[in-house]
C-alpha cells in the first residue's frame, strides 16, 4: 500500500467526530420529533406506510403485524417491537392528545396493563388523520426521499395541518439531550395558529390567551398557573400537577372522597404505586382516617374511593395525599425538537412560527401543483372546444390521412402534403390550423359522443371552472393575505369538526401543606424473633406476657417510641431504623422484616447486636473478631445521623463476633476452631476509636481463628461441650490478654 493512501489522524479528534455522527443520527433520526410536523421517523413511516396500505378511517381494520411488517420492510429498518410500541401510542386515548390511530382490540390500558400482541389486534387510520395529516401527499407538497435500501420513496415529513407537536406533545431520549413537551388542545392550537398568522410580533403572554396550558387526556389539575408564561417563553421548566378529588356524602354522616382525574405522570404502574402509598399511610399511621380503599376505575374513567371514618377531617386528608403520594406530582417540561436540521429548544411562539411558516410552504407547493394541473386541463379544453367549431374538417382530415402522425402533424403545423381533401377550401383551412401536441392527442382520442350538445354545453360549463380556479390558484400564489386566508378558513373547517371540550383545569393552588400531629412520647417495648421480624408493643402488654413474649423473641427491650433502633452486623456496619417505621400492635402480631425498613441487607450479612440507640449514650460496647482482635468503643460514637456507618475496622475476611455493651467486672471467654480457650477480663481491654482495628486478644497458631467469643456476666453459669465433655466457661481461670490460652 502505498504511504499516499494512509490518512493520519489524533485518535481523540476521529472518537469526537465518529461520537458527534453517532449523536447527531439518534436525535435527527429516531428519538426527537420534526418542528414541523411533530412526528418522530417511527410515528411518521407507520401513518404514511398506513396511507399507502388504504387501512383508511371508512375501510376495514387490517392486522396490527401486517401494518408493523410493512412499515419494517419498507421504511423503518429496526425492530418490530419499536415500531408496534410507537403505533399503540398512537391509538391511547390516555396518552395522547389527539389519538391518530384507530386501534380495534386491546390497546391496553391507563393502569398501565400492556397491549395484547400483535397478531391479535387491529387498526386502522382515523379521520382526521386522513384530513390533516396526510391529504395532499399526491400534491408534491412535501419531499420525498429514497428509503433505507433506496428501492421506495418516504416523505421527508407528513404535511400536516395542526401543530401535533403541541397537540400531541412528545417525549424522548437522545445522546445527551431529553424532550418532554406537554399535550395541549386543538381548538385552542388552532386559535394560537391563527392569532400568530394575524399578528407575526404576538407575545408569549398574548400567546396563552388563546393556549392557557397544557391539556392532558387524564385531565387533571395544573396548580401553578402564574409559573406557566416563563416556561412557555423559554421552552423549560416545571409544572405541577395534581389529580381532582370530590366529596361524596354517604349515610350517618360520613364521607368519602373520589379521587376521579389523575396527573397525566400518573399513568401505568404509577396508579398501582399511588395505591401502595395510601395504604403505607394507614399502616404507619400517618392518617387514621381512612376505613377502606377501593379502585373502580374502568373505560369511563378513573374513580378510586376512599371511605372515610365519621368525622374525618377532609381538607387535612387531601393535603396529606398531594403531598405524601404521586396525586400531586411534576412534569419537566423541556421544548425540544428538530429545526431546520438541528436539535433545539423552542418557546410556544417559536414552534408556531416554525408550523405556519410550513403551511405557507406546503399550501405554496398544493395550490402551484394545482395551477400547473388546471393550466393543462386549460390547454386541452381549449383545444377541444376549437376543434368543435371545425369538427367537419377535422372529420375530413382524418379520413384524408393515412396514419396518425400524418392527421398530427396537419393538426398542429398545417401539413395538408400527405392528406387527401375533397376541396380545396379545405385544405386552405385546414393550413391554418395550429393545435399544440396535448391539443392534437386529445383531438385524436375524443370520442364521438362528445359532438352532442349537452356535452359540449358541459365542456363550456367544465372549461368556464377552470378557467375560475385559475384566477383563484393565481390570487392565493401572488397575494400571502390570500394564502392566510385559506389557511385559516382551512383550520376552523378543522376545529369545527373536531374541537373537544379542554379537560385539565388551570389555576394557583396553595402548596400542600401537612401539620404533623405532634406524639405522644412513651415506652414501648421493641420485640426482634430470630426471623429478624420486629415490632413494638404496649409496655402494660408485654408485663401481662412477660414469659411468652421472652421465649418468642431474641430481642426484648424498653425503648422510647421517638427513638431509633441499632443494628450491629457481622460486617462491621451499623444500621439504625426509626421506632416510629416498626409497626405498634398485638403480641400474636407477626411484625415486619427488620430489612424492610432499614439499610440492612439479610443476604449480605447477619446481625449480631440490637440496642436502642438512646441505651448507648454513657456506655462501654465490647468489640471482638474471629482474628481475636478486640476493642471498647464508647457508645456516644454510635449515636450519629446517617442511616448506615462503618462500626468498626476490620481486615479482609475478618468478622465481627461479639458486640456488647459491659461492665467493669464482666469477662469474655475466646474459643478457637481448634479447643483453645481464653478467659480474659474486660477492664484489660483497652479503649479505641470505633475506627480503630483493635489490639490482639488472643495468640492463635498458624490456621487457627476464634469460632466464638462468649460474654460472662457476673453469677453467669455457662456451659460448653468440648468432645463430648461439658466445659463451665465461669470456672475458666482468668489469665492476660494475647495469650495463647489453654487445650480442652
Amino acid at each position: 500500500m502505498e504511504s499516499s493512501n494512509i490518512i493520519q489522524t489524533e485518535y481523540s479528534e476521529h472518537l469526537e467526530k465518529s461520537f458527534m455522527d453517532y449523536a447527531m443520527s439518534v436525535i435527527i433520526a429516531r428519538a426527537f420529533p420534526d418542528v414541523r410536523d411533530g412526528f418522530k421517523p417511527v410515528q411518521r413511516r407507520i401513518l404514511y406506510d398506513m396511507n399507502e396500505l388504504g387501512v383508511k378511517y371508512d375501510k376495514p381494520y387490517k392486522k396490527s403485524a401486517r401494518i408493523v411488517g410493512d412499515t419494517m420492510g419498507k421504511y423503518h429498518p429496526h425492530g418490530d417491537s419499536s415500531i408496534y410500541g410507537a403505533m399503540v401510542v398512537m391509538a391511547q386515548d390516555f396518552k395522547e392528545g389527539l389519538p391518530l390511530v384507530d386501534g380495534h382490540g386491546n390497546f391496553g390500558s391507563i393502569e398501565g396493563d400492556g397491549a395484547a400482541a400483535m397478531r391479535y389486534t387491529e387498526a386502522r387510520l382515523q379521520r382526521i388523520t386522513q384530513e390533516a395529516y396526510l391529504a395532499d401527499l399526491d400534491k408534491d407538497v412535501v419531499d420525498f426521499v429514497p428509503n433505507y435500501d433506496e428501492t421506495e420513496k418516504e416523505p421527508l415529513v407528513l404535511p400536516v395541518k395542526v401543530p401535533n407537536l403541541l397537540i400531541n406533545g412528545a417525549e424522548g431520549i437522545g445522546v445527551g439531550m431529553v424532550t418532554s413537551i406537554p399535550t395541549h388542545n386543538l381548538a385552542e392550537c388552532i386559535d394560537g395558529v391563527i392569532a400568530y398568522m394575524r399578528n407575526p410580533d404576538i407575545t408569549t403572554e398574548e400567546m396563552m390567551q388563546y393556549i392557557p396550558g397544557p391539556d392532558f387526556p387524564t385531565g387533571g389539575i395544573v396548580a401553578n398557573k402564574d409559573e406557566l408564561t416563563e416556561i412557555y417563553r423559554t421552552g423549560t421548566g416545571k409544572i405541577k400537577l395534581r389529580g381532582k378529588i370530590e366529596v361524596e356524602q354517604q349515610k350517618g354522616g360520613k364521607e368519602r372522597l373520589i379521587i376521579t382525574e389523575i396527573p397525566y405522570t400518573m399513568i401505568g404502574a404509577n396508579i398501582g404505586k399511588f395505591l401502595n402509598d395510601i395504604y403505607s399511610l394507614v399502616e404507619t399511621k400517618k392518617t387514621s382516617d381512612i376505613v377502606d380503599i377501593t379502585n373502580q376505575s374502568s373505560k369511563e374513567g378513573i374513580r378510586i374511593v376512599l371511605d372515610l371514618k365519621k368525622g374525618a377531617d377532609v381538607e387535612a386528608l387531601k393535603n396529606l395525599l398531594y403531598k405524601k403520594t404521586k396525586l400531586e406530582d411534576t412534569f419537566g417540561v423541556n421544548m425540544l425538537a428538530v429545526a431546520d436540521g438541528r436539535p433545539e429548544t423552542l418557546g410556544i411562539v417559536e414552534i408556531i412560527r416554525h408550523h405556519v411558516n410550513f403551511q405557507y410552504e406546503i399550501a405554496i407547493r398544493k395550490y402551484k401543483t394545482l395551477l400547473a394541473k388546471e393550466l393543462d386541463k386549460k390547454e386541452i379544453q381549449e383545444g377541444l372546444i376549437e376543434a368543435c367549431n371545425v369538427i367537419d374538417l377535422i372529420i375530413e382530415i382524418l379520413r384524408g390521412s393515412k396514419n396518425i402522425a400524418d392527421a398530427k402533424a396537419c393538426l398542429t403545423k398545417g401539413e395538408t402534403s400527405n392528406i387527401k381533401f375533397k376541396s380545396k377550401e379545405s385544405e386552405k383551412m385546414a393550413k391554418q390550423l395550429h393545435f399544440t401536441e396535448r391539443q392534437a392527442s386529445a383531438i385524436l382520442e375524443m370520442r364521438l359522443y362528445r359532438l352532442i350538445g349537452l356535452e359540449i354545453d358541459a365542456l363550456m360549463k367544465e372549461h368556464e371552472d377552470t378557467l375560475a380556479k385559475i384566477a383563484r390558484y393565481s390570487e392565493l400564489l401572488s397575494s400571502r393575505s390570500a394564502m392566510a386566508k385559506a389557511i385559516i378558513k382551512e383550520l376552523n373547517d378543522l376545529k369545527k369538526e373536531y374541537a373537544v371540550p379542554r379537560k385539565t383545569q388551570i389555576d394557583n393552588l396553595a402548596e400542600a401543606v401537612v401539620v404533623e400531629k405532634a406524639i405522644e412520647e412513651k415506652d414501648v417495648i421493641f420485640l426482634m424473633d430470630r426471623f429478624g421480624y420486629a415490632k413494638t408493643i404496649d409496655v402494660a402488654l408485654y408485663e401481662r406476657n412477660r414469659e411468652t413474649a421472652d421465649a418468642e423473641n431474641r430481642y426484648v427491650f424498653t425503648v422510647r417510641n421517638t427513638g431509633r433502633i441499632c443494628i450491629f452486623t457481622d460486617k462491621g456496619q451499623m444500621h439504625w431504623v426509626k421506632v416510629m417505621d416498626l409497626p405498634f400492635g398485638k403480641l400474636k402480631d407477626k411484625g415486619t422484616p427488620i430489612d424492610n425498613v432499614s439499610n440492612y441487607d439479610s443476604k449480605a450479612e447477619h446481625y449480631i447486636y440490637v440496642c436502642a440507640m438512646e441505651s448507648l449514650e454513657g456506655s462501654k460496647l465490647i468489640f471482638g473478631t474471629k482474628s481475636a482482635m478486640l476493642k471498647l468503643v464508647d457508645g456516644s460514637e454510635f449515636i450519629v445521623g446517617k442511616k448506615t456507618t462503618a462500626a468498626t475496622k476490620l481486615a479482609d475476611g475478618d468478622e465481627v463476633l461479639l458486640i456488647q455493651k459491659v461492665e467493669a467486672d464482666d469477662t469474655i471467654v475466646m474459643r478457637s476452631k481448634k479447643d483453645m480457650f481464653l478467659r480474659v477480663a474486660c477492664e484489660q481491654i483497652p479503649e479505641k476509636k470505633k475506627s480503630a482495628v483493635g489490639v490482639r486478644g488472643m495468640k492463635l497458631d498458624a490456621g487457627d481463628e476464634l469460632s466464638n467469643i462468649y460474654y460472662l456476666q457476673d453469677g453467669d453459669n455457662e456451659n460448653v461441650e468440648v468432645k463430648g465433655k461439658e466445659i463451665a466457661l465461669n470456672r475458666l481461670h482468668i489469665g492476660n490478654r494475647d495469650t495463647k490460652g489453654v487445650k480442652r
